[in-house]
């Protein structure tokens, strides 16, 4: 959910910045794409370790 949000933020502040053009568009595919490929680039080791915290919660 907090991702989302900063997305969301990201988006509206970029708007307000620069118009919609290329710039805001190239903005919006980095916020997309940078923890994708963040997630691609861990090992499966490291992908299932991530799954059982987000599942027990982070902390808990």
């Amino acid at each position: 959910m907090k991702y989302a949000i900063g997305a969301g933020a990201a988006v509206l502040l970029s708007l307000f910045i620069f118009g919609w053009g290329w710039i805001t568009t190239l903005v919006v595919l980095g916020v997309i794409a940078a923890p994708v490929v963040g997630y691609f680039m861990l090992d499966q080791s490291q992908r299932e370790r991530l799954k059982r915290a987000r599942r027990r919660g982070i902390g808990h």
